[in-house]
């Protein structure tokens, strides 16, 4: 019996630009196949951090230069952006491998909403890096005229920084799910998601803010009942002590052993820790549910129980 899979793509997946991303979802595509051959059903979320920032960045270019014509775009509409395109290039890529194979499947993506909590403490401390780098002059500009928070980014320049708050609502979740169960391969909660607060009278307002497409994608996994929730990233195992001479590699965890070690802060935040979080927290949404963090080029064996990290109950 064929599995119902989510699975998260990391930023390795899809390149750090345009010409990249061709290749990448080349290589994407042949292991997402390789999934769909075996029977599973598959439903692709994908992280948006360089496509969004490029995004970002275009526009303000754009602004700078005709400040009379343009104003500054919102995070949320380059959000929306950079999933149209991404899930383009994969659902085209997918569809041509699957195809070649004679898998004659639907492939569509979902520009998808996500709503989160207006009172989520994210928004009160923003940490997360978007967008070009500034020198002082222009981040104090951007501060002053459009109530950007900035930082100082590791001596590099300054940067915009926005909240990521944690998702409650897929809103087209019911699309998606209609959209699998009538046998489509879908891209959806792209860069975790166009990120929305609900408002009076049905209104979506856009968010500035980025949503951890690892969480996103957890929260899609659960709702639409899968049994395995796969986050890909640039290391075929979780480990402890990492890149130290006593580094482990581990192959199965409870959620109680991963929490442990996350508590003693084995998990880098920002890298390996949220992919860690989002796989206990789908763990232990109900029995038999099971994350794998492995690499991309390995999801097949890590299904199959082969490698990777998995975290089950």
């Amino acid at each position: 019996m064929g599995k119902r899979i989510v699975i998260a793509l990391g930023g390795n997946a899809l390149g750090k630009n345009l010409p990249e991303q061709m290749v990448a979802v080349k290589k994407t595509a042949k292991a997402i196949a390789d999934l769909i051959e075996e029977g599973h059903e598959v439903v692709i979320a994908h992280g948006n951090g360089p496509q969004v920032g490029m995004l970002q960045e275009a526009m303000s270019l754009l602004t700078k230069a005709e400040p009379e014509k343009y104003v500054p775009c919102p995070l949320s509409v380059c959000v929306a952006m950079s999933q149209g395109y991404i899930g383009y290039d994969l659902q085209n890529s997918l569809r041509e491998e699957l195809l070649d194979r004679g898998i004659d499947k639907g492939v569509a993506t979902v520009l998808t909403q996500v709503a989160v909590d207006q009172g989520d403490p994210a928004f009160k401390h923003p940490t997360k890096p978007i967008g070009a780098f500034m020198d002082k002059e222009e981040a104090d500009k951007m501060a002053r005229e459009h109530g950007y928070d900035i930082v100082e980014d590791a001596g590099r320049g300054y940067r915009r920084v926005v909240a990521s708050p944690q998702p409650k609502e897929i809103v087209e979740l019911s699309t998606i799910d209609a959209l699998v169960k009538s046998d489509h391969v879908v891209v959806a909660c792209g860069g975790g998601g166009i990120p929305v607060f609900r408002q009076e009278n049905h209104h979506l307002k856009g968010a500035a803010a980025v949503i951890d497409k690892d969480f996103a994608s957890e929260l899609m996994a659960e709702d639409l009942d899968a049994d395995v929730l796969i986050i890909l990233t640039a290391v075929e195992k979780v480990a402890i002590n990492f890149n130290k001479p006593d580094q482990k590699w581990l192959s199965e965890l409870t959620p109680d052993e991963a929490r442990k070690y996350a508590d003693e802060g084995q998990f880098a935040p920002g890298s390996m820790l949220p992919k860690v979080q989002a796989a206990v927290k789908f763990a232990e949404s109900k029995p038999g549910r099971t994350a794998l963090i492995t690499l991309l080029e390995k999801a097949r064996d890590g299904i199959a129980g082969k490698t990777g990290t998995t975290i089950h109950l």
